[in-house]
């Protein structure tokens, strides 16, 4: 059925149309200007964008933080000449900004970030935009409960990965009606054609078995493109992918539908601008945002935290639990996800305790990190927890919102060989390394009750990509609830002028360097013991303190040796000073099966190899 149009609705079709090209032009104007850049991506959905932010958008570029915009994540981010191309229309960008395009110092980098005010996410690691959408759109409608519609363009090469179909699969499930999938299907990937090509159906397919609504459409057709935004919004028992088939390098004979073409600028910018129609300097204004009272929320209030009594033994899974249900009860901007294991990470405290601010992601931890970056940017504070082990399937997410700027607490449990019995798959042995690696990150390990209750309080307040390392089974409580545990300090457990040697150690192995201590000093050898339960930021005048005191340091972890806290110590060494003679005690071998006592001892982290390691620190030459 063929639908007519009337004379308006042409004009406005001229002049979508119009849009579209310009579009084309300024990407192709920005990477020319830049001499790289991915021009031929962004012509393909230029059609889709200008209809898009004409009609369907409703954002304030004035006012970012307006609790009723829209949410526009570019998935496809190596798009960006056609973001910005977007913002120069909508009045957010100056003409002589938008070419300054991926030079020093300019905010419009190869791939958009957060620098710019209107974008909410960093994008170019392909699969990220529909599950950060996913985040988004869950904090919209069950956390800020507010109108907003969140769409997310994507590309037809990273339909391929699969963070692209836990996402589709949790929006599905969640009937996340103001989620909007745009498809650009192109059939061009990087080095050749796409897995399903221009099959358009072949994408609707697997998305309609995941609970979606589903529009195929030309994506160069702009009314019929309107027509389906437009469904897409009315469309309120489910998210919705509108499927376009596009052409890379639509308009310009040169590039379109060529493969090679990828990820370069023209060659010949001012033909291809000539052939496009040439430049134009048309202005959108784009619809306001809808009037939005997101739900009142407390933040910052001091929580009432649990205490422990010294000697007791409590495993740190257990007090992070219930600290995060009481900080839960003291900051309403506080929530909690899981990765289906929050029985055993005791996540679940919090979900019993506060349902409506628990969100379960299941066997998805790609979804689940995620899913709490997006939550985030709406100004929540979200806590991710699953076995350290399993974060390491999400660990391109945390890299990614790190360069998102995001705030985000992640929880790791079951760490170590100290779990025992249930094998490697389950143990945490490179979780320090890894998320100590990530820009700008702080990394916590506490050993007791007390320190995980107050650590778990502290991180809500921190800034950048947050993660505590927790463990399986129960240890002493050596600290009394009315200790303080600043991020970036330590505490010394044991310390005399006449030290001899300093054990520095996180977690299960503080329990295990007192226990050589006491031993060592039954043989007259005074031990300091130092407890670092924050790796990053460390505590460098401690330890540089302890080294010019001792002059010998044995460092010690339920780790792999590379990266973790053997490594975090060396880091107060790297200035130039001199460096103490060091030991370095780790998990060195592939663990089996055994209880906790027999792991730490076949890795060489317990008592009895720290004061052996000790004593030959002490009787070797230098």
């Amino acid at each position: 059925m063929t639908t007519q149009n009337t004379p308006d609705a042409d004009a406005r079709y001229d002049r979508l149309r119009e849009l579209g090209q310009q579009l084309r032009v300024d990407s192709v104007r920005a990477a020319d200007a830049a001499g790289s850049g991915h021009p031929t991506s962004s012509m393909s959905a230029a059609d889709l964008a200008a209809v898009l932010l004409d009609t369907h958008l409703r954002y304030d570029f004035d006012d970012p933080e307006n609790p009723g915009n829209d949410h526009l994540i570019f998935s496809k981010g190596h798009a960006s000449p056609l973001v910005y191309a977007m913002g120069k229309a909508a009045g957010a960008l100056t003409d002589e900004q938008l070419l300054t395009f991926r030079k020093n110092g300019s905010l419009l980098e190869g791939h958009p970030t957060p620098r710019i005010p209107w974008v909410d996410v960093a994008t170019g690691s392909l699969g990220q935009g529909l599950p950060f959408g996913v985040g988004v759109a869950l904090a919209g409608r069950d956390l800020d409960r507010v109108p907003y519609r969140v769409w997310v363009v994507c590309g037809d090469s990273e339909m391929a990965e699969g963070s692209m179909w836990e996402a589709f699969e949790h929006a599905g499930y969640e009937k996340l009606a103001n989620l909007t999938a745009i498809i650009d299907v192109n059939r061009l990937g990087q080095r050749g054609a796409t897995r399903h090509g221009w099959d358009l159906d072949a994408y609707a397919r697997r998305i309609r078995s995941f609970d979606w609504h589903t529009i195929e459409v030309d994506g160069h057709d702009v009314a019929a493109v309107d027509r389906a935004y437009a469904e897409a919004a009315a469309t309120t028992d489910r998210p919705t992918a509108i499927i376009a088939k596009t052409r890379k390098g639509q308009g310009v004979r040169e590039v379109a539908d060529q493969e090679g073409k990828h990820g370069k600028p023209l060659k010949d910018a001012a033909e291809a601008i000539e052939e496009l129609g040439g430049a134009r300097d048309l202005h959108v204004t784009v619809q306001p945002p809808r009037e939005a009272a997101p739900r009142l929320r407390t933040g910052g209030g001091t929580p009432e935290l649990p205490d422990y009594k010294v000697g007791d033994s409590v495993a740190t899974r257990n007090a992070f639990g219930e600290a995060l249900a009481a900080l839960g009860a003291a900051r309403e901007d506080v929530v909690a996800l899981d990765g289906e294991v929050g029985d055993s990470t005791r996540a679940q405290k919090f979900g019993d305790a506060h349902p409506d601010r628990y969100f379960q992601c299941y066997i998805a931890e790609q979804q689940m990190v995620a899913a709490a970056v997006g939550m985030q940017v709406r100004g929540w504070v979200p806590y991710a927890t699953t076995f350290a082990a399993f974060l390491s399937r999400a660990y391109d997410f945390v890299r990614m919102a790190a360069v998102s700027r995001a705030d985000l607490n992640l929880v790791g449990s079951h760490a170590g060989v100290a779990i025992g019995e249930d094998g490697p798959s389950q143990m945490g042995l490179e979780d320090l390394a890894a998320f100590r690696a990530v820009h700008g990150s702080t990394v916590l390990y506490p050993c007791d009750a007390n320190q995980a209750a107050r650590l778990t309080a502290a991180m809500a307040d921190a800034s950048g990509i947050r993660y505590l390392r927790t463990s399986r089974g129960e240890s002493p409580v050596i600290y009394g609830p009315g200790e303080d545990f600043p991020i970036g300090g330590s505490k010394t457990l044991r310390a005399t002028p006449e030290d001899r040697v300093t054990l520095v150690a996180a977690g299960v192995t503080v329990h295990e360097a007192l226990a050589a201590a006491d031993t060592l000093a039954e043989e007259g050898v005074a031990a300091r013991v130092i407890d670092l339960y924050s790796l990053k930021p460390v505590d460098l005048p401690t330890l540089r303190e302890a080294a010019d005191v001792t002059g010998r340091i044995i460092t010690v972890e339920d780790h792999h040796p590379e990266g973790g806290l053997g490594d975090a110590v060396l880091d107060a060494f790297t200035d130039g000073r001199p460096v103490p003679r060091l030991a370095r005690l780790a998990v060195r071998t592939m663990p089996g099966s055994a209880s906790p006592e027999e792991q730490l001892r076949a890795a060489g982290i317990d008592a009895q190899a720290i004061a052996a390691t000790a004593r030959g620190l002490l009787t070797s030459t230098p």
